[in-house]
């Protein structure tokens, strides 16, 4: 105070005279100390960053915001976010109010862009789906009287069942047989597809045959595309029954295993299982997995709607899985069925027409159906097969006989076919259009009761006819005198081996029907056209078989003739007899002939070959 007394010019007197006018209560106020003057409002809280809180305008003055992260709270004042965790801390430090905003942006785009993506897969998905079986319907058409799903079935059975369609060379008859099995409950129940199906018997317990399973429905009310595909997934389930024969279904896992894998007491050393399938089942657990194809084969045989082609097909591809199972005595009587079959279609006052005991096609028969010789043809095989070569010579050669009498292919039904192929711009144009318009079903197939024309591919079942004749010639040769004592005619020729000297006769015979076969499919193959898919896969076939039979032949006869050349040598130099023996000669005339096999086996394979990659690049574009 002096000193500001001091200051302001006032002299000690001045200064004395003044302490002594003050009162004493207004100069202990002075010996206070000085604080600062309180305001009379109170200082506003500090705001922190990580809020957002509203800033009015009209407000004291507010500090600087206190950052959490650069001020650290103090021992005595404490802030707000000391309360929570150190997560929540980290949490509001990181999250502002324009990260927020961002992060609610990226998760509707996410969720935008993820609903727009998983819908576009699912179009590309139906789109592919509906291309394959475009494609699949193309190839295999489904009746359009079925429903949408059972025609999805057919489709993907027929493409289990064809191995060129899945591209592993391996049929799934596992899938194609359950396809199939599921198939046959929807176009069977009244409910589904099967509307207006009636049973042939009447009676319930008559429906039922003992062994063969429930007999067939009468399917006479459907339409023929409808019965065709019935027909075609009968013989389908047939079909995988046979190749899925003895596999069992363990019900616990539903899964289906061959039977050389069941651990059971009926199976005492299991097979392993393949490496990465499941684990061997037991034989409590398994059931049959799919039913006897016998089966199938008697529903089609005894259902009403089916065409007689449809019903020998069914007998002879049942009487050889029969043989296939070593029941020739049943597939015989199986055989005699498809003849009946065969000769009831045949136009009212033909008779006469097969030998019934026999099965030999009368060579004074004016009506020959193609029923009549597939049937003989096929109970051919089956005598051979079974080694009864007298019963079977003379049926081939009947049966070549009635194919050679064949009415000839005239030029009009050449130029109808050339008509029907079109020009390529007419295919073309065909295959846009059907693109575009769903294509009608396939014709109904010849029933067979009709007589055959000699076309090429006619041409080529007498070729395979041929090379059965001259392979069962050869193979009688080596049999006893007392059992080839039979004699066969064809067209007044005489063929006869009484006696073990004509063995060499009859081996000869039977190279000449052998090559004249070869020859034969070789210049119907050449010639045939390259649309003509049932003659080229018929010739190629007979021709590979004729080239397999006569190399082999000739491979025995150079053989036997290097044996007999052996045999009579030491005679021969012991004998002052001068000269060469037949056994010579005809060891050089099989050289001979042995080379000439070695240069057209060759040349055949070179065109069997070229016939394959031709087939192969026709069909490629087919397959997805």
């Amino acid at each position: 105070m002096i000193v500001l007394f001091y200051r302001l010019g006032l002299s000690d007197h001045s200064t004395g005279m003044l302490f002594q006018k003050l009162p004493t209560s207004r100069l202990l106020s002075f010996s206070r100390r000085w604080r600062p003057p309180r305001s009379a409002k109170r200082l506003a809280r500090p705001r922190l960053f990580t809020q957002n809180s509203q800033l009015l305008l009209v407000s004291g003055i507010s500090p600087r915001p206190r950052l959490p992260f650069l001020h650290p709270a103090s021992g005595k004042i404490s802030p707000p976010s000391a309360s929570r965790n150190p997560f929540q801390n980290q949490l509001s430090r990181l999250i502002t109010t324009e990260r927020k905003l961002y992060f609610k942006d990226q998760l509707w785009k996410a969720a935008k862009y993820s609903v727009y993506g998983w819908t576009g897969l699912l179009l590309l998905n139906m789109m592919a789906f509906g291309l394959q079986h475009e494609v699949l319907e193309r190839r295999f058409p489904s009746p359009a009287e079925w429903t949408w799903t059972s025609r999805v079935i057919y489709r993907i059975a027929n493409k289990e069942e064809h191995s060129d369609s899945n591209g592993t060379g391996l049929t799934d008859w596992t899938s194609a047989g359950c396809s199939y099995g599921e198939l046959l409950k929807r176009l069977e129940d009244p409910a589904l597809d099967g509307r207006d199906l009636q049973p042939v018997l009447q009676e319930e317990e008559d429906s039922h045959v003992a062994g063969f399973g429930r007999v067939g429905l009468d399917t006479s009310s459907k339409s023929e595309p409808w019965r065709r595909g019935y027909y075609a997934c009968l013989v389908g389930a047939a079909k995988a029954s046979e190749n899925r024969d003895g596999w069992v279904c363990d019900i616990t896992r539903n899964t289906v295993f061959p039977p050389e894998v069941v651990i059971g007491p009926s199976n005492p050393r299991p097979k392993p299982v393949p490496y990465g399938a499941a684990s061997a089942p037991l034989e409590e657990n398994c059931v049959a997995a799919f039913e006897p194809a016998e089966t199938y084969y008697m529903k089609i045989l005894t259902t009403h709607g089916f065409t007689t082609g449809q019903r020998l097909d069914a007998a002879l591809a049942y009487a050889d899985w029969l043989d296939f199972k070593g029941l020739s005595s049943t597939a015989e009587e199986m055989y005699d069925w498809g003849l009946d079959i065969a000769m009831g279609a045949l136009p009212v006052g033909v008779n006469n027409v097969i030998d019934i005991k026999s099965g030999v096609v009368d060579q004074r028969a004016t009506y020959i159906s193609s029923n009549v010789l597939r049937a003989t043809t096929s109970l051919a095989f089956h005598h051979a097969r079974n080694n009864n070569l007298a019963a079977a010579l003379p049926i081939y050669l009947s049966v070549l006989r009635a194919r050679r009498r064949l009415p000839a292919l005239s030029s009009q039904d050449e130029t109808g076919s050339n008509l029907r192929e079109g020009s390529s711009l007419a295919q073309v144009l065909s295959f846009l259009r059907s693109m575009i318009v769903t294509s009608p079903y396939p014709p109904a197939p010849p029933t067979g009761n009709e007589i055959p024309l000699r076309t090429p591919a006619a041409i080529c079942e007498e070729a395979g006819v041929m090379a059965h004749i001259g392979e069962i010639l050869f193979a009688s040769s080596s049999e006893s005198p007392s059992a080839k004592a039979s004699s066969y005619t064809l067209g007044g020729s005489l063929i006869s081996s009484t006696s073990a000297a004509a063995q060499l006769k009859s081996q000869k015979s039977g190279l000449s029907w052998t090559r004249d076969a070869v020859d034969l499919a070789e210049a119907t193959l050449i010639s045939a056209d390259q649309d003509d898919e049932e003659t080229r896969d018929k010739c190629s076939e007979c021709l590979a078989v004729g080239m397999e039979n006569w190399s082999k032949m000739v491979a025995k006869l150079l053989k036997d003739g290097r044996q007999d050349k052996a045999e009579m040598q030491p005679k021969a130099s012991g004998s002052w007899h001068w000269g060469k023996s037949p056994a010579f000669e005809d060891e050089g005339k099989w050289e001979r002939e042995s080379h000439a096999v070695d240069e057209r086996l060759k040349s055949v394979r070179r065109l069997l070959s070229r016939e394959a990659d031709r087939k192969e690049s026709k069909g490629g574009y087919l397959f997805i």
